[in-house]
């Protein structure tokens, strides 16, 4: 017997386990399917075999269901640069109008629903003010301009600001930029619009940065007619540092400067990377803040242009653009796109109340930006001026000194080095990992690599052929032969039944095999050729 054996593995296919199991690199398998009998080895090993490959298939699914699950870890780094750029300073003043530019005509329009005054109390309320009431027989003028009016009686900077120097070099007016916010007009500085080159630091501490001096101008306060929710009772400067991306929200993120202070704001440079879905939230669509004013459909996200990059605090405003700009049919002075500004009346009764309700319940939902720069800041202040520089500065800028001592104030901004904080957030489990893992399962349950999936492919193929396929040539080669049986049996009884004719000399007979191989298939031919 076992010299036959031999022959017989010899002669088996490709596509028979057993040659397979002799042949695989699958750790296991050729113990179970080895030559001979069944035994209690034999069962061990299959037995082995089965809960290697459980535990393996285990393990693999236990890997698959983590990544699906697309965790992501935060890396906190420190870097160092030559270079920083420098953020946009956007201030603005406490007291968003001056009361010697407001007119009866100001307070005709936006008494009522601006500053909290009925009609009989503008006369009053212009004598407080140092101005002269309305004369008799006054008329209004037919129309009023929101956005004009807080223009023309905002604070200027060329009257508040003193001085200016951004690393030590002379600035003005002219390298600030006006803006509109909740708080009326305010002036950022390194705005970087219209394509103005960006400012940089090479250094880092005091006098490396932008140092202004400004005058608050407390006698063009507003008198404080009423206890409104937007009376203003601080005096100073509201102050918020920002990347060139993103508008201000000075009246939410500012912080305030008060005068009669030398204000020291250090800052360090933070560079935020969020990832996309599935692993986090962020985006990195831009926002298109021209909005109609009552389009139709619910309220949706603004959609999304490529010209402007997308930011939290973009996102935010332009979500509120859209909501109130549908509530109210105008946007508020202070939101971007092409719908009328509101007026003040609208302001009272429509726009104010709705934006307020609007945060109250946080209607907008807008992800945090993909690539976020923001910056930390540690502040910290002295007294001025000193008895000596207030007479200096009275005679500079021919104010008294109790005067500069409670309107003049100096802002100092600054990175504290040129080094900056990268918050990242990267993958936990890459695809990588999970390839490592799963390999790393096969090889320590089961001893397989790759060439072993390869292996076991290749044997499923030979199966394939030898036992699908095979059994489809076999029973098309069975048909074959039961086909041509009934052919040569009816031309050897052709061959017995129907004499020769002589047609000329004498030729030897067609052998029928010779007849069998150059004939068709079809009976009625062979007839006709055994005939013939």
């Amino acid at each position: 017997m076992k010299l036959r054996s031999g022959p017989e593995e010899a002669r088996r296919p490709a596509s028979d386990i057993r040659v397979f199991a002799s042949s695989c690199t699958l750790h296991g398998l050729g113990h179970v399917f080895g030559p001979g009998s069944l035994t209690l080895r034999r069962v061990l090993w299959a037995l082995a075999v089965l809960l290697s490959l459980a535990a393996f298939l285990y393990q693999v699914a236990e890997r698959v269901r983590y990544y699906g699950e697309f965790h992501h870890e935060t890396a906190l780094d420190e870097r160092e640069s030559r270079q920083l750029t420098f953020p946009a300073i956007t201030l603005c003043n406490v007291n968003p109008l001056r009361r010697t530019r407001l007119t009866p005509n100001d307070l005709h329009w936006a008494g009522p629903s601006l500053l909290g005054l009925e009609p009989p109390e503008h006369a009053a309320f212009l004598r407080a003010a140092g101005q002269l009431p309305a004369p008799p027989g006054f008329m209004p003028s037919p129309t009023f301009d929101t956005a004009r009016f807080y223009a023309r009686a905002g604070h200027t900077l060329d009257d508040m600001l003193l001085d200016c120097r951004y690393r030590g070099q002379p600035c003005g007016p002219e390298n600030f930029t006006v803006i509109f916010t909740r708080l009326g007009q305010c002036y950022t500085f390194n705005s970087g619009t219209d394509g103005a080159e960006l400012l940089t630091t090479p250094k880092g501490g005091a006098g490396n940065g932008l140092e202004i001096m400004l005058d608050v101008q407390q006698d063009e306060y507003l008198p404080v007619w009423k206890d409104m929710e937007e009376t203003p009772f601080e005096v100073g400067v509201r102050v918020q540092i920002h990347s060139q991306e993103e508008p201000p929200i000075i009246d939410q993120l500012g912080f305030g400067v008060p005068p009669g202070y030398q204000t020291f704001v250090s800052c360090q440079q933070q560079q935020l990377s969020f990832l996309p879905p599935p692993w986090g939230d962020c985006s990195s669509v831009s926002l298109d803040p021209e909005f109609e004013p009552d389009p139709p459909g619910p309220l949706a996200r603004p959609s999304p242009v490529p010209s402007l990059p997308y930011s939290l605090m973009g996102c935010r405003l332009a979500c509120e653009t859209h909501y109130v700009s549908r509530k109210c049919g105008c946007r508020m002075m202070h939101m971007p796109g092409g719908a009328p500004v509101c007026s003040p009346q609208q302001y009272k009764d429509c726009a104010n109340p709705t934006l307020d309700a609007m945060l109250r319940k946080d209607a907008c939902v807008c992800p945090n930006p993909c690539a976020l720069t923001r910056y930390a800041k540690e502040l910290s202040m002295v007294r001025m001026p000193s008895r000596a520089a207030a007479r200096y500065l009275a005679r500079k800028y021919n104010r008294t000194q109790a005067y500069i001592a409670e309107n003049v104030l100096v802002l100092d901004i600054f990175f504290e080095a040129l080094n900056y904080e990268t918050v990242e957030q990267k993958k936990a489990y890459a695809v990588s990992e999970l390839l490592g893992d799963i390999g790393g399962q096969m090889g320590l349950f089961i001893g397989a690599s790759l060439l072993t999936i390869l292996e076991i492919l290749d044997y499923l193929c030979e199966v394939f052929r030898d036992r699908v396929l095979g059994y489809f040539w076999n029973r098309r080669r069975s048909q074959k032969h039961s086909s041509s049986n009934p052919l040569q049996e009816g031309l050897g009884s052709h061959r017995n039944q129907v004499p020769h004719l002589s047609l000329g000399p004498s030729r030897p007979p067609t052998p029928p095999c010779a007849v069998t191989r150059t004939l068709s298939a079809s009976h009625r031919t062979c007839y006709l050729v055994t005939r013939l």
